[in-house]
């Protein structure tokens, strides 16, 4: 199998409840950084069992699956036990072996289309331009830098078709001017969108995810963006913001990064 193959059979594991799979798949070190859940082979074997069991039968469904080196990197839709539809990004990371050997996630509950029209989850194509993935990467790692972190947001409109791209995330509009009226709205509510640190940068062709850490109205949140590049242009962008809980109800200290 390939990687992204094991990756997409361990997260319908939670569906199917096949603890023999995940033991096959799973690296008996396996680092958890999803802060809900404890570390290791065994504490993911636990929360397999757990999830079999309840009343509810948990669903899975993938959108999207890419893979940048030793690391693979998805867009599902889970419902665990029950709890109500919600949209992540999970990375995972493969050891020598093949073996999976660390995982990273973030996950937000599923929302009624954006102001225009736009789900967390709608435009699936084709993965393309496989030659310019490095070029991807950079592009996304200068809009991260100059734009998100604010050294150079002069240079915002370059990063863009005239000022064109489609917006995925819940609450803003399409373009450069569905960006800056959501930006706006926050301000004027008191409330800040700060990226401090950028932590992984994946492509593959023309979607590249970034991994960053900062804050949202002053609380520790982690930024999952996923863009797709074209023509050297940021062309469309999906995302999933989660808050990161206080450290006192961690079940595993590996932290969220």
């Amino acid at each position: 199998m390939s990687n992204i193959q094991k990756a997409l059979e361990l997260i319908n594991i939670f569906a199917s409840g096949d603890a023999d799979k995940a033991k096959e798949l799973l690296a008996e070190g396996y680092i958890q950084h999803n802060l809900a859940y404890g570390t290791g082979r065994d504490a993911f074997l636990g929360s397999i069992q757990y999830l079999a069991s309840a009343p509810v039968k948990t669903t899975v469904e993938n959108i999207r699956a890419y893979e940048d080196g030793d690391k693979v990197y998805l867009q599902s839709v889970y419902n665990f036990a029950g709890a109500g539809e919600q949209v992540g990004f999970d990375i995972f990371r493969f050891d020598a072996d093949g073996k999976i050997c660390e995982h990273w996630d973030n996950l937000a509950a599923k929302a009624e289309p954006n102001p225009s029209g736009h789900t967390q989850i709608d435009n699936v194509a084709p993965v393309k331009d496989l030659d310019k993935t490095e070029a991807n990467r950079e592009t996304v790692k200068g809009f991260l830098n100059d734009v998100m972190m604010g050294k150079a947001p002069e240079k915002t409109a370059d990063y863009f078709n005239n000022g064109k791209y489609i917006q995925h995330n819940t609450g803003i509009a399409d373009g450069l001017e569905g960006l800056g009226a959501a930006l706006a709205a926050l301000a004027e509510q008191g409330v800040q969108m700060i990226y401090s640190t950028v932590h992984q940068v994946l492509a593959q062709g023309d979607m590249v995810l970034a991994v960053s850490e900062g804050t949202f109205g002053g609380a520790p949140t982690a930024y999952y963006d996923l863009w797709r590049v074209e023509n050297g242009k940021i062309a469309e962008h999906w995302d999933i913001v989660e808050t990161i809980p206080e450290k006192d109800t961690w079940q595993n200290q590996n932290g969220k990064f």
